[in-house]
């Protein structure tokens, strides 16, 4: 794919995980498309809420849907890059995470991996106010909510198939199409951190 501003690069991560490139094409993808809508919607008027510090969503949000391949991202960059202080806090709110409470990776109100948060993360994006503590803006004011276009996502998500055995051109489409990759999504929330705890040592 044609390298563009959004592309994360771990030049000698991406030589030993052949996924990673994978992964990293697929957000560049995801966060090109979100920056176009987002300008779009801007030029219309609208006014983004959503600010640095600004965590309600990562606190309210109980079923955020996340990739295998986006799992695996998590492990890898707490695991190599994440470095101490943070390192220790992350593996401690792992520890103490229960399955269904709010993001695990939200430390002092900011998001600890960022640079690999997951698809669905990266598209949610609200205008107008900013929300109110425990708000969810997807049931109080959907319209506010950022309706990201489809293309991009599916080509997100096209980027990653070859991580699933899934390598034809028609075949990657189909099974995007079909929903059997959606049927491979976890839900963050509910998803067993404690693991990614144990490994960190």
């Amino acid at each position: 794919m044609k390298r563009n501003k959004f592309r994360l690069s771990f030049l000698e991560d991406e030589k030993k995980h052949s996924w990673l490139s994978l992964l990293l094409n697929s957000y560049a993808i995801m966060d090109e498309g979100v920056s176009k809508d987002i300008e779009k919607s801007e030029k219309a008027g609208k006014k983004l809420a959503c600010r640095r510090g600004c965590s309600n969503c990562c606190k309210t949000h109980r079923d955020i849907p996340i990739y295998p391949i986006e799992i695996v991202g998590i492990y890898w960059y707490v695991m190599e890059k994440v470095r101490e202080p943070l390192r220790s806090e992350i593996k401690k709110a792992l520890i103490k995470h229960k399955k269904g409470e709010s993001c695990p990776f939200l430390i002092n109100k900011v998001c600890s991996i960022y640079q690999v948060r997951p698809l669905a993360c990266r598209q949610f994006n609200v205008f107008g106010h900013p929300c109110e503590e425990g708000e969810d803006p997807y049931y109080t004011r959907i319209h506010d909510v950022l309706k990201p276009s489809n293309n991009y996502l599916g080509k997100a998500l096209y980027e990653t198939t070859p991580f699933y055995g899934v390598f034809d051109t028609e075949e990657r489409i189909e099974f995007i199409n079909s929903g059997r990759l959606n049927g491979n999504v976890k839900i963050l929330q509910n998803y067993p951190w404690i693991e990614l705890a144990r490994r960190m040592g």
